[in-house]
């Protein structure tokens, strides 16, 4: 299991002084990814347009290009700013399968500085009902932590 205290701590060593939000993404995505075995696929999808998702940098296998606001998990935490843990995306309406893998998913919205949905945080698991309401907690202080506190801007 990842511990969120050094995880967080790693990040913020990492990101300090980093304003370029790619550049902060791609740093957030490995240091998640490789934090837990649970982890099957980790990465960010982008606000590009109104109500469209755009793959992001991620870990993993090759994930969805566009997602729209109107569908599956990502589109659901985009849409609503809330946090989406699913801990079996066969039951999930509308879920969208880019890989066959994943049994369960956790997808957080990611705010910036004005409060604004910028994107959203996709992680995978091949392990049904691999999250927590901890790792929900911990990785939202994270990103609102690298984001939303306005001391990165994109």
């Amino acid at each position: 299991m990842v511990d969120h205290d050094m995880l967080a701590a790693r990040i913020r060593a990492l990101t300090a002084g980093e304003t370029d939000q790619v550049a902060l993404m791609a740093t957030l995505a490995c240091e998640i990814h490789h934090s837990d075995d649970r982890f099957d696929w980790t990465g960010f999808y982008r606000v590009t347009e109104p109500e469209v998702l755009k793959i992001g940098p991620y870990q993993g296998g090759h994930g969805c290009l566009t997602i729209p606001f109107s569908r599956g998990v990502c589109g659901a935490a985009a849409r609503t700013g809330q946090v989406q843990r699913v801990a079996d995306v066969e039951a999930f309406p509308g879920h969208i399968a880019c890989s066959a893998s994943t049994r369960s998913e956790l997808v957080l919205p990611v705010f910036d500085a004005r409060g604004t949905v910028i994107g959203v945080l996709d992680i995978d698991s091949d392990q049904a009902d691999a999250f927590t309401e901890q790792d929900a907690a911990a990785l939202a202080a994270i990103l609102h932590e690298t984001f939303a506190q306005g001391c990165h801007s994109g």
